[in-house]
C-alpha cells in the first residue's frame, strides 16, 4: 500500500516530524485516563522441569496490563491535578508574603507619621494653654498694643485653619493604619489557609506517587517491559492519528525571537528529572519547565499550567508556533512547549525526564502564546 496524503515527508520540516514519530515509538509518554479497573490475576502456571527460571515468568494478557496502565495513568494523573494546585498554593503563599511585608511598612511609616501629627498637635494644643484661651476680644481689651494684636489676629486665624487640617490628617492617619491592620489581618488568614491547602495537595502527590510506585514494584520484568511497550504503541498512535490529520500542512508560523530564546532554555534542560513542584535549575515539574523558559525570554507567565490556559491568550492549533504552550487534558492538567515539526519538550511525570515527544500524543485542550 502506497503512502497516504498525510505521510510525513523528507525534506526541512518532515525530517523533524519524522524523527518526533520515532522518539514516541521508543520514548514512553504515558497519558493519563478517566478511569481504570483493578488489574486482573496474573494467570499461574507450571513450568517444566526444564524451564529456566527467567522463562518462568508469564506475562499476563495485555488487557490486564492495559487495566494496570489506566490505573497507574489515574494515579499520576491526580498527582498531577495535585501538584497544580499545590503550585497555585505556593505562589498564592509568595503574593501574600509579599502583601504582608507591604503592608508592615506601611504600619511602620503611618505610625511615624501619626507620632509626627501628635507631637503637632501637643505644641499647638500648649501655645493654646499659654494665651489662657482667652476670646480674641478679650485680648484685644487687655492688650498693651491694640495695633500689635490686630496685625497677629491674622496669623492665629491661619493657626486655627492648619489646626484643624491637623486634627483632619490625624483622622485620616489613623484610618489608614487601622485599614492597614486589617488588610495585613486578612493576608494572614489567606496564608494560613493557603497552607493548609499546600499540605493538603502535597499530601496527595505522595500518597499518589506512592501507589502508583508500589504498584510498579509488583510487576515481575517482563511485566513492566511489556507494560512499557503498550505504552510506547499508545503513544505513538495518537501521535501517527494526529499526524494524518495532515495538520503539519496547516503549521507554517515561524518563532518570535522570545519563542526561540523559550525553546532554547527548555531544550537545554534535556535529561533533567521530572520532580513535581519544581522549577528548576536541577528539576522540573511540567509548568515549572515552561513557566521557567519563559522567563528565560523576558516574558515571566502564570507558574500553574491551569492558570497558564486562564491567563495566556488562546491559538489555533493550526497557528500555532515553536515556543508555544500546549495544554493537555480537559482539567489543563499538563502542559508542554511546541517547538515545530510536530514535537514538544515537556516534563511528563514522576520517574521520567525532560524530553522530546508527539504533539498529539495526548488529548489537546488547547494552544496558548505567552508572547502574544
Amino acid at each position: 500500500m502506497g503512502p497516504d496524503k498525510h505521510t510525513v515527508r523528507p525534506g526541512r520540516r518532515g525530517i523533524l516530524a519524522t524523527a518526533v514519530t520515532v522518539v514516541c515509538a521508543v520514548t514512553v509518554l504515558a497519558a493519563p485516563g478517566a478511569a481504570f479497573a483493578a488489574p486482573g490475576p496474573t494467570p499461574s502456571t507450571s513450568p517444566s522441569p526444564s524451564t529456566s527460571a527467567a522463562a518462568s515468568v508469564t506475562v499476563p494478557p495485555d488487557k490486564d496490563l492495559e487495566a494496570v496502565q489506566a490505573k497507574l495513568d489515574k494515579l499520576y494523573h491526580d498527582a498531577a491535578v495535585a501538584t497544580d494546585a499545590y503550585n497555585a498554593a505556593e505562589e498564592a503563599a509568595r503574593k501574600q508574603s509579599a502583601e504582608i511585608v507591604g503592608l508592615a511598612k506601611k504600619i511602620v511609616k503611618g505610625q511615624q507619621k501619626l507620632d509626627t501629627l501628635k507631637e503637632r498637635a501637643g505644641r499647638a494644643a500648649a501655645a493654646q494653654y499659654r494665651t489662657g484661651g482667652l476670646p480674641d476680644t478679650a485680648q484685644l481689651v487687655l492688650s498693651d498694643n491694640p495695633s500689635e494684636f490686630l496685625d497677629g489676629a491674622g496669623r492665629v486665624l491661619q493657626g486655627q485653619r492648619a489646626t484643624k487640617a491637623l486634627i483632619r490628617e490625624l483622622s485620616r492617619t489613623q484610618q489608614d493604619l487601622k485599614q492597614y491592620a486589617a488588610d495585613a489581618a486578612d493576608q494572614w488568614n489567606r496564608l494560613e489557609a493557603g497552607r493548609k491547602a499546600k499540605a493538603a495537595a502535597k499530601k496527595k502527590i505522595t500518597q499518589r506517587i506512592a501507589a502508583a510506585e508500589k504498584l510498579e514494584s509488583t510487576l515481575e520484568k517482563k511485566q513492566r517491559e511489556r507494560l512499557a511497550e503498550l505504552e510506547k504503541e499508545s503513544a505513538y498512535k495518537a501521535q501517527t492519528a494526529w499526524l494524518d490529520t495532515g495538520i503539519l500542512d496547516e503549521i507554517h508560523t515561524k518563532a518570535s525571537a522570545a519563542g526561540k530564546k523559550a525553546v532554547a532554555f527548555a531544550t537545554a534542560q534535556l535529561g533533567k528529572p521530572y520532580v513535581w513542584g519544581a522549577e528548576g535549575p536541577d528539576s522540573y515539574d511540567c509548568s515549572g519547565l515552561t513557566s521557567q523558559a519563559w522567563a528565560s525570554a523576558g516574558k515571566p507567565i502564570p507558574r500553574t499550567s491551569e492558570e497558564q490556559w486562564k491567563q495566556l491568550r488562546h491559538i489555533d492549533v493550526k497557528d500555532m508556533r515553536p515556543g508555544d504552550l500546549i495544554i493537555y487534558y480537559d482539567d489543563a492538567s499538563h502542559v508542554a512547549m511546541y517547538i515545530g515539526d510536530g514535537a514538544i519538550i515537556q516534563a511528563p511525570r514522576p520517574g521520567r525526564t525532560v524530553s522530546l515527544g508527539g504533539a498529539g500524543s495526548m488529548p489537546i485542550l488547547g494552544v496558548v502564546r505567552p508572547d502574544a
